[in-house]
């Protein structure tokens, strides 16, 4: 069992994390089949805050936010999605999620949409 008592699932050949997030793959398959949706990719990562060096080395890494699903609307706007199950603002890992949310609205201009 995964820490947040999901189910990792396999949908055509593709891993996710949970049943939620392979329903919600589904979903966007349909929608970009329709044509309401384009560009849909899956775990596209962002940069936050990059490597911080002193003297050449390394001495914290690099913040990153992967996205669940990035694709363009029918209006062509970027949208980028998290998929939740839970939403306890008393979890450390939701806590860490709303950080790096705050973080791509101030570094990339990108309100990431919680599903």
């Amino acid at each position: 069992m995964a820490k947040y008592g999901n189910r990792k699932v396999t949908v055509d050949g593709i891993r996710f994390d949970s049943k939620k997030e392979a329903a919600r793959w589904r979903e966007l398959l349909v929608l970009k089949r329709a044509g309401l949706i384009s560009d849909l990719e899956r775990q596209v990562k962002y940069e936050l805050i990059p490597v911080q060096r002193v003297d050449g080395k390394c001495v914290e890494r690099a913040v990153n936010y992967i996205a669940d699903f990035v694709y363009r609307d029918e209006n062509g706007d970027l949208v980028v999605e998290d998929v939740k199950g839970y939403r306890d603002p008393h979890s450390a890992g939701y806590a860490k999620f709303v950080l790096k949310r705050k973080l791509m609205l101030y570094v990339h201009g990108i309100a990431v949409r919680e599903i």
